[in-house]
């Protein structure tokens, strides 16, 4: 029985001491396949490989240090230069520049640039004042101009002139072209509106070609200023228009007539 024990407790310290020696191995292996890491770096917290240090970049197998131009500062992203300019500086090669202000301007949203004030435009790097015509107003949006007419007035090279709306007619909200139209009804000749002549059995369509009328159902044009009745013959009925006909099936066109096919 203490023989039975003895070699009981032989076994379980070989298994223990080959478990140790198995645990040792695969330190040691995991040191074989470890990466080395260069000066300035760090092991990822994560997978294999290494990062940089802040104010290091990857170059080859190594750290370089990032050289911040003057008026530069460190920046935390992994792609780039590695530094971007202060504001009210721009980048210029490896350098930061300073951005110069004209009179009336002031630093854009981004800090490296510069907008001229509400009222100037830019001018060969300047800020020259926009001159608005006598009723006119400054116009942010327009892409033709700085500005823009008031209502009642039209742009003419570059002054605003009163518009000269004729009888039977009305201002538009456009400041560009003639600035008026002609009401309802009415046709622009020149530079007047005359009346539409709608003839019997014809209504007025407001469409800016054309006489200004369609024939009614039934009917069509006879000689640009009638409304004749469409003549539908025998075995006909009146097309999709209303103003014409066309054969019933299964009867074909001939001339005034529908004939069997």
């Amino acid at each position: 029985m203490f023989k039975m024990q003895r070699t009981r407790a032989i076994f379980i310290r070989l298994l223990i001491l080959f478990g140790l020696l198995g645990v040792g191995h695969g330190l040691v292996f995991a040191q074989d396949i470890s990466v080395e890491v260069p000066e300035n770096a760090r092991a990822k917290s994560y997978g294999n490989g290494w990062d940089c240090d802040k104010g290091y970049r990857k170059v080859n197998d190594g750290c370089t240090a990032v050289k911040v131009p003057t008026n530069g500062y460190l920046t935390d992203s992994s792609y780039g230069s590695g530094w971007e300019c202060n504001r009210g500086y721009r980048e210029v090669g490896e350098t930061c520049r300073f951005v110069k202000v004209p009179s009336n301007a002031y630093l854009n949203s981004n800090g490296d640039g510069w907008k001229c004030e509400r009222g100037y435009r830019d001018v060969e790097k300047t800020c020259v004042k926009i001159k608005v015509p006598s009723n006119g107003y400054l116009n942010e949006s327009s892409a033709r101009s700085d500005w823009e007419c008031e209502r009642g007035y039209r742009v003419v090279k570059e002054t605003c002139m009163a518009v000269k709306v004729p009888a039977n007619g009305h201002l538009t909200d456009s400041s560009y072209g003639s600035g008026w139209e002609c009401d309802r009804g009415y046709r622009a000749v020149d530079k007047t509106c005359v009346a539409v002549k709608v003839p019997a059995n014809g209504y007025f369509v407001d469409l800016s070609y054309g006489p200004g009328w369609k024939c009614d159902r039934g009917y069509r044009e006879s000689g640009g200023t009638t409304c004749v009745a469409v003549a539908v013959p025998e075995n006909a009925h009146l097309d999709y228009s209303g103003n014409n006909w066309e054969c019933n099936r299964p009867y074909g066109k001939q001339q005034d007539k529908c004939v069997r096919r």
